[in-house]
């Protein structure tokens, strides 16, 4: 089965994520630098905190100590506090204007994420995909877990796995955007750690369950 028979059987039993949750591409841009090694759950507190007043202006105005507290739900709060204070620098140098950086070439949008610190490609291609509608397929955890247990044999590095999602689909935004989600949904109710394979739509399809049948 291929890539897209995948989404289309994840896309059939899930439907719609409307993934990113977030009111601004800027509170998107926050939630990827906070969601580095925590839950969602402890994002969403720390996006509470802000009381409404998240933004780029809010960022860059505010000590570093008192944003630490804001997003101290978030884990490593300090270390976060100022990766945000980087992105907003950043974010300035486009007079915060989305339609500015969507005008630009995108791989230098990308490369300039990456210089920043803490933006890693894994948060980089979230903001591209998510803030700025880039075609860019997120990779994390959760993707090579999924489809190392189907049956796949993904490459070790990050930009390859990137690549051989890209090359295999149709390069949208809005297909990479809800497939990331669907890989998200799957992976929080059936293809966790220890894997729960009962009512999973992937079952009849993965390597994995069906090993572990044959072993019953």
């Amino acid at each position: 089965m291929n890539l897209k028979d995948i989404f289309e059987k994840l896309y059939k039993a899930y439907g719609p994520q409307h993934w990113w949750p977030a009111e601004t591409p800027f509170e998107m841009m926050t939630g990827a630098i906070l969601t580095q090694n925590t839950a969602w759950s402890n994002v969403e507190k720390a996006i509470l905190n802000f009381g409404g007043r998240l933004s780029p202006e809010f960022v860059l105005g505010i000590d570093t100590e008192e944003l630490a507290q804001i997003i101290r739900p978030s884990g490593f709060f300090n270390q976060k506090a100022q990766r945000l204070k980087h992105l907003a620098e950043w974010f300035k140098i486009y007079d915060f204007d989305i339609d500015r950086i969507k005008s630009l070439d995108p791989e230098s949008i990308r490369q300039e994420l990456l210089s920043i610190s803490g933006v890693g490609p894994e948060t980089a291609d979230s903001i591209m995909l998510y803030a700025f509608d880039f075609p860019y397929f997120v990779v994390d955890a959760y993707t090579r877990r999924i489809f190392s247990r189907l049956g796949f044999e993904l490459p070790d590095g990050y930009e390859e796995i990137r690549s051989l999602f890209e090359n295999s689909l149709e390069r949208d935004a809005d297909l990479f955007g809800e497939y990331h989600a669907l890989i998200v949904r799957l992976a929080k109710e059936h293809c966790k750690k220890v894997p729960d394979c009962s009512g999973c739509p992937l079952s009849d399809i993965c390597r994995y369950k069906l090993k572990a049948d044959v072993r019953k």
